[in-house]
C-alpha cells in the first residue's frame, strides 16, 4: 500500500496556534495548482511498482480551491499512477467554505463527490464562539454545525478534528464539544491538545500574558474525558489522536503510523520510503520556481538503521498495533531487542507500558504520554 499526501499551501487567515505551511495571499493559487501536477509528474517513477490506495488533501486549507481545481489534481494521480480501485480520497475542508458554496440546489458535496472525493475530515476544533475566537478560526460555531449537518446527507465516511487543553475551558465544556460531534453521527474523530509552537501568535500571546498559558495537568484530564467517552459510545482508540468506529478508520493516517511509503506533493510535503525521508521548500515561490525547470526542491535525509528503529518505537507506541518484539528481532537483531526490553522496564514497573502477544503497548494510563515514553526507548547513535 502506498499513498499520496497533497499540500495545499493557502488558507484565509491564519490560526493563532498553527506552525504548518501556508500562505494568506491565493495570488499564485493558479501557478501552485499547475506546479502540483507538475510534481505528480515528476515522481511516478517513485511509485512504479506501488498501488496507490490513497490519496489526501491536506494544509493549509484544501477547501478553498474548487471542485474544478481539486479534480485536475486528482485526474493526474490517475493518469501518472497505478490507482486502487477502491481509493480512500480524503479533503480536508474548513466549515465556512463547506457552507457557503452553492450553485442553485447544488452543493458543494456533491460535486466533491462527482470528482472522487470519498472522505472529508472537518476543521471544527470546538463549538464555543470563546475558544474560536482565541485561536483565530474563520468559522463560527453555527456554521461548524450547519456544515456538518449539510455533510452528513451527503458523506458517510467523516471525520471531525477538535482541540483540548485550550485555557479558559472546563472538563464540562470539552465533554459537550465531545457529544456536540457525536450528536451528528460522524464515526471518526482525530483530537489533540493545544500545543504552544514557537513563533505563533498563541505563543506570542502567552508572552505578552494576553492569553494564559496552556495548562498540562487539564489536557490530561480532557484527554482521558475523549477516551472514555469516545470508547464508551463504541469508537476505537486507534491512534493516540485518532478515534474511529469499526471500518472507518483513516486509511491515509494509519499507513503512516505503520510506516507505509508515501509521497509527499506541495511545498513543505514530507515523503517516506522506510529508508529515507524527504521533505520540500517551505516557500510557495521558490517551489514553484522549481517545479517549473523540473527539479524537485526536495531535501533527502537517509535514514540509519537506528533512525529507523527510533522511528518505528515512536510510531508504533501511538497505535494499537504496538511495537512487535518479533520484528524488532528480525529487521534490527538481538541488540535493539535487548535494548529495548531492558528501557522498558520501568515502564512497565510504573503500568505505562505493557507486554501482551509479544507486542509492547502503552496502558491505558501511558496514553498520554506516550510520545515521551517512546524517547526514553529511543537508541542514540
Amino acid at each position: 500500500m502506498a499513498g499520496i499526501y497533497i499540500h495545499i499551501p493557502f488558507c484565509k487567515q491564519a490560526c493563532h496556534y498553527c506552525d504548518f505551511h501556508f500562505s494568506t495571499s491565493l495570488k499564485k493559487k493558479d501557478e501552485l495548482i499547475e506546479a502540483l501536477i507538475t510534481e505528480i509528474k515528476l515522481r511516478k517513477a517513485e511509485f512504479e511498482n506501488k498501488k496507490v490506495e490513497t490519496i489526501y488533501f491536506g494544509g493549509g486549507t484544501p477547501s478553498l480551491l474548487s471542485a474544478e481545481e481539486l479534480k485536475l489534481i486528482i485526474d493526474a494521480v490517475y493518469e501518472n499512477y497505478r490507482v486502487s480501485d477502491t481509493p480512500e480520497i480524503t479533503l480536508e475542508a474548513n466549515p465556512d467554505d463547506i457552507v457557503s458554496v452553492r450553485a442553485q440546489s447544488r452543493t458543494i458535496f456533491q460535486d466533491y463527490k462527482a470528482i472522487g472525493i470519498n472522505r472529508l475530515s472537518i476543521g471544527i476544533q470546538s463549538f464555543f464562539e470563546a475558544d474560536l475566537k482565541l485561536m483565530n478560526r474563520a468559522h463560527n460555531s453555527e456554521e461548524a454545525k450547519i456544515a456538518l449537518q449539510e455533510a452528513t446527507q451527503h458523506f458517510d465516511n467523516i471525520s471531525v478534528d477538535l482541540i483540548y487543553g485550550i485555557p479558559g475551558s472546563t472538563n464540562a465544556q470539552w465533554l459537550e464539544n465531545i457529544e456536540m460531534a457525536l450528536s451528528f453521527n460522524i464515526p471518526h474523530i482525530s483530537s489533540y491538545a493545544l500545543t504552544v509552537e514557537p513563533k505563533t501568535a498563541l505563543a506570542n500571546f502567552i508572552k505578552k500574558g494576553i492569553i494564559e498559558n496552556v495548562d498540562d495537568a487539564l489536557a490530561e484530564a480532557q484527554f482521558h474525558i475523549l477516551v472514555e467517552t469516545l470508547t464508551n459510545r463504541g469508537f476505537i482508540h486507534y491512534e493516540l489522536s485518532n478515534f474511529g468506529k469499526p471500518d472507518y478508520f483513516s486509511r491515509n493516517n494509519s499507513a503512516y503510523w505503520q510506516g507505509k511509503s508515501y509521497l509527499g506533493i506541495g511545498p513543505s510535503a514530507h515523503s517516506f520510503n522506510g529508508i529515507e525521508r524527504g521533505w520540500n521548500i517551505r516557500n510557495n515561490s521558490k517551489y514553484i520556481q522549481a517545479i517549473s525547470e523540473s527539479c524537485l526542491p526536495m531535501e533527502i535525509e537517509k535514514l540509519s538503521k537506528t533512525d529507523q528503529y527510533n522511528e518505528y518505537i515512536m510510531t508504533g507506541l501511538r497505535t494499537i498495533w504496538g511495537v512487535s518484539l518479533e520484528k524488532i528481532e528480525r529487521e534490527f537483531g538481538l541488540h535493539f531487542k535487548a535494548f529495548l526490553l531492558k528501557e522498558s522496564e520501568k515502564h512497565i514497573a510504573n503500568n505505562l507500558l505493557q507486554i501482551e502477544d509479544e507486542t509492547l503497548h502503552v496502558t491505558k494510563k501511558g496514553a498520554f504520554l506516550s510520545d515521551g515514553i517512546a524517547s526514553d526507548l529511543f537508541l542514540l547513535n
